[in-house]
């Protein structure tokens, strides 16, 4: 590794200062404004909010339901990825489970409600198919469903990745031994994936008890606390000081999740080598597992398919002629495409920011011996820990006033430190397996060490990059929460204007601009994929 090159500072300072702009000063004002009252300061902002018998039933109810969607959420993620890895499932299947699994990750969150609503409610899909009305979507069973399928991919990637680095032969020596299925199943598959199995259910919680989406469209009566911060913040009469005490408190549960993700983390059993051996025949696993795979599966698509077919019928569910006049007009509406058009300029120069300042921040970390570079694992621990929301008020509070207040430089900063921690992990991740002795070798040919990244580093993370684009781009296609307190009338993002949309009732179009988000995302994941196996061909 070589010496601390000038460049590395170069890099290192403006980096830190953007983190200091973006990430802590716009937190310790939300801190200061918490405390903040007409009196001075003070805990009476505190006092009001946890006496609030509303707003404590809300912390309540997003509480439970983010615990039980956390639990259904990591059964049924398990069951996927043990049908996967530990059974003889008809091989297509395995790869319809991997592909089908990853949809929702392409729509934002308040797009499932509306789906649940046409497929669920009283003129619903499933409820003309059905007969009657199944449950009641509004409120909890509503949530449950939407957080289950917007929280299952993410659990799922997480407990299908580690099962790839499980040594199956554990399974046939305990079969060997005479232990029973389930003890042999609890030995050999839970016990290894303990670690694992209890970081899907934090995972899940969090995502569940920050998100904003889907209890925007389908929370009915069971208020939860994004709701609630919402209304505090948009309402009649906005109260950003209640606001704030607010967002401080969300961030407690995602703070304990993240500690106790580490502590978890321990308990991962690591294997020194694995293996990958032929699954046993058993037809009845086999059978049982395909069949949950399959019931999973369809029952996500009977949710979405409401959304490829309302939008080209003539007056769903009354008349159910086909017509493409409700996506013509959609297309044609300036408003509507100057819409799309923001959400397409605000994830592309996310995606190539946020991916610079990813990768570069990782460079720094592992490739450099930069005193104090630990302090960008602690920036990558914070972002992980705000939730969109929470960051989102930060910035409204700290750039109300000034130029910046609702511009697209606010939310393509919101959106890159927002979901900063995984692109850089992916980075971090990657530069730690290469050679730590090539910019040592690249100096010593004449190379300066700028030289050295972009002409060996880079093109041997090219793979990384190309994922880390990705991931930014999706991402801040489908965010809701991130931006719905930054966006105004000029900026208004796809996300945000779905939101705008439902008190309309204008249906036909949330589901189009959907569609968009949806293929839009399709489109670059597939290249993105395309490039990546190109990246791995030419290694």
């Amino acid at each position: 590794m070589p010496d601390v090159k000038p460049a590395m500072q170069v890099i290192y300072i403006p980096i830190l200062l953007l983190f200091a702009a973006f990430l802590i000063l716009p937190l310790g004002i939300l801190f200061v404004r918490s405390f903040e009252t007409a009196d001075g300061i003070n805990l009476s902002n505190y006092v009001t909010v946890l006496t609030n018998v509303e707003l404590m039933k809300a912390f309540g109810n997003s509480l439970k339901i983010s615990g039980v969607t956390a639990v259904v959420t990591t059964i049924i993620a398990f069951c996927l990825a043990y049908s996967i890895h530990c059974t003889r499932i008809y091989g297509p299947l395995k790869s319809v489970i991997k592909t089908g699994i990853l949809i929702p990750m392409l729509l934002p969150t308040i797009t499932f409600g509306f789906a649940i609503i046409y497929s669920f409610g009283n003129q619903g899909i499933m409820t003309k198919i059905v007969g009657s009305n199944v449950f009641d979507i509004y409120g909890f069973k509503g949530l449950l469903i939407g957080y289950v399928i917007y929280t299952l991919p993410s659990t799922f990637l997480l407990i299908n990745n580690s099962f790839k680095y499980m040594d199956k032969r554990f399974i046939v020596v305990s079969k060997l031994m005479g232990d029973g299925m389930i003890r042999s199943f609890m030995n050999t598959i839970i016990r290894p994936l303990s670690g694992t199995l209890g970081g899907a259910f934090v995972l899940s919680f969090i995502l569940s008890f920050t998100d904003f989406g889907i209890p925007a469209s389908v929370g009915g009566t069971y208020s939860v606390v994004a709701t609630q911060l919402y209304q505090v913040m948009l309402g009649s009469i906005p109260d950003f000081n209640n606001g704030a005490v607010i967002a401080i408190l969300m961030l407690i549960p995602a703070v304990f999740s993240v500690f106790l993700l580490n502590y978890l983390e321990k308990r991962n059993v690591h294997y020194d080598k694995f293996s990958d051996i032929e699954i046993s025949q058993h037809k009845a696993r086999d059978l049982c597992f395909g069949g949950i795979s399959l019931l999973v599966l369809l029952g996500m698509v009977s949710v979405f398919a409401v959304m490829f077919i309302a939008p080209f019928l003539t007056s769903f569910p009354y008349d159910l002629s086909f017509t493409f006049k409700h996506f013509i007009a959609t297309i044609q509406s300036s408003d509507l495409t100057a819409v799309y058009k923001n959400s397409l300029f605000v994830s592309l120069m996310t995606a190539v920011l946020g991916t610079f300042i990813a990768f570069s921040s990782a460079v720094l970390n592992v490739r450099t011996p930069l005193r104090g570079k630990s302090s960008i694992d602690v920036i990558s621990m914070l972002t992980n820990t705000v939730p969109g929301m929470v960051l989102g008020l930060s910035y409204l509070l700290l750039f109300s006033g000034s130029s910046w207040k609702g511009t697209f430089t606010i939310i393509i900063f919101c959106n890159m430190v927002h979901f900063f921690t995984t692109p850089y992990l992916m980075a971090k991740n990657s530069l730690a397996k290469m050679n730590p002795s090539w910019e040592t070798i690249g100096e010593l040919l004449g190379d300066s060490w700028i030289k050295t990244i972009h002409r060996v580093i880079l093109p041997n993370s090219a793979s990384t990059v190309i994922e880390m684009f990705s991931y930014y781009f999706i991402n801040s296609m489908v965010t809701i929460s991130g931006i719905i307190f930054l966006v105004t009338a000029q900026t208004t993002l796809v996300a945000s204007k779905i939101k705008e949309l439902q008190h309309f009732a204008k249906f036909n179009e949330i589901f189009i601009l959907s569609l968009l988000i949806f293929f839009t995302n399709l489109i670059v994941k597939l290249l993105c994929d395309h490039y990546q196996k190109r990246q791995w061909k030419h290694k």
